[in-house]
């Protein structure tokens, strides 16, 4: 039997780190499904992994979009809720707005911003990505990490975030380099698609962007995980 006194220190957020681990291992299908679309017990499982995974692609996005206090900004995909935080506290005048698939990630965020949820200050609702329910040019910044692999082949849901942006808007789209995905046993074709630098501008630019407003960089994260963050800031044009 284990001594009870031996277990103080354990960090609870590496034992979820552990179990989401042992899902991958135990049914390698499973998890690609659960990163798609949390859902049940082992979706709140994957939600809680997703605020420790995210932390460093959510930090280094959020910087590129340079929030100001007045700013309306929208995540795409905004899981357990902790960026929509962040976001939260970058704009007393402004507003943040998320948009989720999973049930179960609304919740779990939902329960995470709760003050901020109920004066208004944060709307979020579960539906697609690729019929946004609100206006056109009525977004400041775009927050969307670790969700393109869920993006449609059309570029449907970049062409909707460009609809929803303003001119002068700017968008973050955080991946991680195919050149990892590639390797994880749980990404697969059914679940994922993956990309790299050519893959990514191939995408934006089929949502209807245009070379000049788009800027990708290669970034480096714990463990040599190679990232690629797009940064996409829509120009003002005469006619679309």
């Amino acid at each position: 039997m284990r001594n009870a006194e031996a277990e103080p220190h354990k960090d609870p957020r590496k034992s979820q780190v552990h179990g989401i681990m042992s899902i991958h291992f135990g049914c390698r299908k499973t998890i690609g499904q659960q990163l798609r679309h949390p859902c049940g017990v082992a979706g709140r499982l994957v939600g809680q992994a997703m605020a420790l995974i995210n932390r460093k692609p959510n930090q280094i996005a959020i910087d590129a979009l340079k929030i100001a206090p007045g700013d309306t900004v929208l995540e795409l995909g905004f899981g357990p809720g902790r960026a929509i935080r962040t976001l939260t506290s970058m704009v007393p005048r402004g507003q943040v707005l998320g948009i989720d698939h999973s049930e179960a990630m609304l919740g779990q965020a939902s329960q995470y911003n709760r003050s901020a949820v109920r004066n208004g200050r944060v709307q979020l609702q579960q539906g697609c990505f690729d019929s946004l329910p609100w206006d056109a040019e009525t977004v400041d910044k775009i927050l969307a990490v670790n969700v393109v692999y869920f993006f449609r082949a059309d570029a449907a849901e970049i062409r909707e975030a460009r609809r929803v942006l303003r001119p002068g808007g700017v968008m973050a789209i955080y991946a991680t380099d195919k050149s990892a995905t590639a390797r994880w046993k749980f990404v697969s074709p059914e679940t994922h698609r993956i990309f790299d630098h050519n893959d990514l501008v191939a995408l934006i630019l089929s949502g209807g962007f245009v070379n000049d407003e788009i800027s990708v960089a290669s970034i480096t994260l714990a463990f040599r995980i190679p990232g690629l963050l797009a940064v996409i800031r829509k120009e003002t044009r005469g006619c679309e």
